[in-house]
């Protein structure tokens, strides 16, 4: 990789780690699957307009949208919302990684090597590690917005699936397209959690103080985080192997725990920096196993995503990234966060 592109991937990498610090800022003022829906509806509509439809069979688009768009993006910002550290959201957002090996080979009759099982154990004890601390902060309080979280991954997860099975000619075509999925589901559940006045309220006020914090970090999840972000993502997937690239975004979550340390003076405990770097070493020895088979995670990138998240070359990072971010974000088809990722 020449030293501009490694530029490239690092600018992804800061992009998709303060893209945490975006939804944040958005969650101060919108309801979380209000501001879930409003992020997805705001890309969809140029979509449709000007981005051609990926020649691929439907019922992987609507897995890709329902699994990246709609389930990781509903649990993450409720679990933001609920109380999950916004720093500490983009390393359990990279649960997305093994959780994609694990459904390769549960659905796909995939088979992981003796480094990836390892690697699956040891990211997962840094998960429980991580939780320990989190019960210590109160079983409910503390524990229940990591498992949502952690649901958020599962669902990063099986939109890496759809991804990789789309086999979408253009990725980035598929990736943008994957925005069109989840704003009327996401719509139609902040209807029925947060009722009809919720996000009426949210618009009305919108030229508070609060508000145009909250569209500073609207823009900078769609223009920055997903667009920007898994757009150079992308690139750098359709340069160099997945191997190659896909183990730049693990340092999304570092870029997100410094950043939300700095910004909101969210201080991580040592059991939490210990697991933290648990989690990335299992991620890295996944991750790094050699490319016998072609693996679940090659194909998807623990951060976006964009990435376009945590698939993230996905938004996401936090998957972002993928393309996506999540902000999630990035695999081949897809960069979180994130993401967020």
């Amino acid at each position: 990789m020449t030293t501009r592109d490694r530029l490239i991937g690092l600018t992804v990498v800061v992009v998709w780690g303060l893209n945490f610090l975006a939804i944040h800022a958005g969650l101060e003022h919108f309801p979380p699957f209000f501001f879930a829906a409003l992020r997805f509806a705001v890309m969809a509509v140029p979509v449709i307009l000007f981005v051609p439809r990926p020649q691929v069979p439907l019922r992987w688009l609507l897995l890709y949208g329902t699994g990246f768009g709609v389930v990781q993006f509903a649990f993450l910002f409720l679990a933001m919302a609920t109380g999950m550290p916004t720093g500490l959201a983009s390393l359990v957002l990279q649960s997305s990684a093994p959780f994609t090996v694990i459904l390769g080979v549960l659905l796909l009759g995939e088979r992981m090597s003796v480094r990836q099982v390892a690697g699956i154990g040891v990211a997962v004890g840094g998960m429980v590690l991580i939780a320990v601390d989190r019960i210590g902060h109160g079983a409910t309080a503390g524990l229940l917005p990591m498992v949502l979280t952690l649901i958020a991954g599962l669902g990063w997860a099986f939109g890496n699936l759809g991804s990789r099975l789309a086999k979408a000619p253009n990725p980035l075509h598929l990736t943008l397209w994957m925005c069109v999925v989840p704003p009327i589901p996401l719509y139609l559940v902040s209807l029925a959690v947060e009722g009809p006045g919720a996000g009426v309220d949210a618009v009305r006020t919108i030229g508070d103080h609060s508000g145009l914090v909250a569209l500073v970090g609207l823009a900078y999840v769609v223009l920055i985080g997903t667009i920007a972000g898994s757009g150079l993502w992308t690139f750098l997937m359709g340069r160099y192997p997945a191997s190659t690239v896909a183990p730049m975004s693990l340092m999304v979550p570092v870029v997100g725990i410094t950043a939300s340390w700095i910004a909101l003076g969210e201080a991580p405990s040592l059991l939490q920096v210990t697991g933290a770097a648990i989690v990335i070493v299992g991620c890295v020895a996944g991750l790094m196993a050699p490319r016998t088979r072609r693996s679940a995670v090659t194909d998807s990138s623990p951060c976006p995503t964009p990435t376009l998240d945590p698939g993230h070359a996905s938004p996401s990072a936090p998957g972002q990234p993928s393309p996506l971010p999540p902000e999630p974000g990035g695999h081949r088809n897809e960069p979180v966060a994130a993401r967020g990722r």
